[in-house]
């Protein structure tokens, strides 16, 4: 449960208010545990969370868990202790956590916490196992193999009949040339 003062700051409210905003781009969040990542690495982390245009941005957990209150999202405050550090995700989520766990062999003192995906809160090992789920575009590309399936096959039995036929009628010419 956030803390709120009696006295209310302009500067914190605003502080909040710009968190709320960045966090309110995307659906998906994967809250880390940034402890013992040498500078060097996080900012190799930065790089490979940017190409997916995630946002990885170390908060300040009591804004954090206000700004999501605010937001209305289930209840993260259970991952918003210590040092944390958020991936916005604004889209494909599984992605990123995939990235995150390849990155933990390189780098075993990044924790990953838990996760938000889709107004549903997962925990260390829930967000392992989703990281292991394909992306968004491996199941498109799965459905529509599986899709064309049965009309490359009706196409191969269609174009079956015509040269069976043609190779009928060479074998009988063949056979009368002889």
């Amino acid at each position: 449960m956030a803390i709120i003062a009696k006295k209310i700051q302009e500067s914190k409210t605003k502080a909040i208010g710009e968190l709320k905003d960045r966090l309110s781009v995307a659906k998906d969040f994967i809250f880390t545990d940034y402890r013992g990542l040498t500078v060097e690495q996080i900012t190799n982390l930065r790089k490979q969370l940017r190409a997916k245009d995630v946002e990885y941005k170390v908060v300040k957990n009591n804004f954090a868990v206000i700004a999501f209150q605010q937001m209305q999202t289930p209840d993260v405050s259970a991952y918003l202790v210590g040092p944390t550090a958020v991936a916005i995700t604004p889209r494909d989520a599984n992605e990123v956590a995939k990235i995150f766990f390849d990155f933990l062999k390189e780098a075993p003192a990044l924790k990953v916490k838990g996760a938000l995906i889709s107004d549903t809160v997962y925990d260390a090992a829930k967000t392992e196992a989703f990281s292991k789920l394909p992306g968004r575009l491996e199941l498109i590309s799965m459905l529509m193999s599986v899709m064309n399936g049965p009309a490359r096959n009706l196409v191969g039995a269609l174009n079956d009949i015509p040269s069976r036929v043609v190779r009928t009628v060479k074998a009988i010419a063949d056979q009368k040339g002889a």
